[in-house]
């Protein structure tokens, strides 16, 4: 069965993001077999969250799918974890953002894509509709995690993903500085 990396990206993010080009740049190079899916999401909850689950229903039957969630998108794929099983490396994830974009609540501007678009509290609703409380499988997750996290506080997913296998090292920031050292291991680690 081939195999199929989709990469999540953050609030206000998109394909373009440092670590998604990173993690298509070492595929190409080393694992050309694998298919990479880097979707740009919608700016808001529910949609993104029908926008991952077409892509799964689309490919699951025919690909071993492994997922990697930086930020909110660490956060969507614990949920796609727990609906599906899939295996997942979550980098600097999300533990509460519906608890950390209560600040930003009011008009918001993606800033790589240009698009201008409001947060209201529903969307904050929608994302806690998505919480994964408890992880279905521990061990299928990875988590990559630098406390110099100027975004969010660390200790939030350290805690929240205690069970599963933890990589986590001190400094760095919110974008996970270095994450192409670990592009191979991620590779393993899903089992692609």
């Amino acid at each position: 069965m081939p195999s199929l990396l989709l990469y999540i990206h953050g609030f206000n993010s998109s394909p373009q993001s440092l670590k998604a080009q990173q993690i298509s740049a070492w595929c190409q190079q080393h694992r050309p077999d694998i298919r990479i899916e880097v979707p740009q999401l919608a700016c808001y909850p529910e949609p993104a969250a029908e926008q991952l689950s077409s892509l799964i229903e689309r490919y699951k039957s025919t690909h071993r799918i492994g997922l990697v969630g930086s930020s909110l998108g660490g956060y969507l794929a614990t949920w796609l974890h727990n609906l599906h099983g899939f295996s997942a490396v979550v980098v600097n994830p999300a533990a509460k953002p519906y608890d950390l974009l209560a600040d930003y609540l009011g008009p918001q501007q993606n800033p790589y894509t240009g698009e201008n678009y409001y947060l209201e509290s529903v969307h904050m609703e929608q994302l806690r509709a998505l919480d994964s409380p408890d992880i279905n499988h521990p061990p299928a997750i990875w988590l990559l995690q630098q406390e110099g996290d100027e975004v969010l506080d660390y200790r939030e997913a350290v805690e929240k993903y205690q069970d599963c296998r933890q990589s986590v090292e001190c400094g760095g920031d919110h974008s996970f500085v270095g994450f192409e050292r670990y592009c191979a291991n991620i590779v393993q680690f899903l089992g692609l």
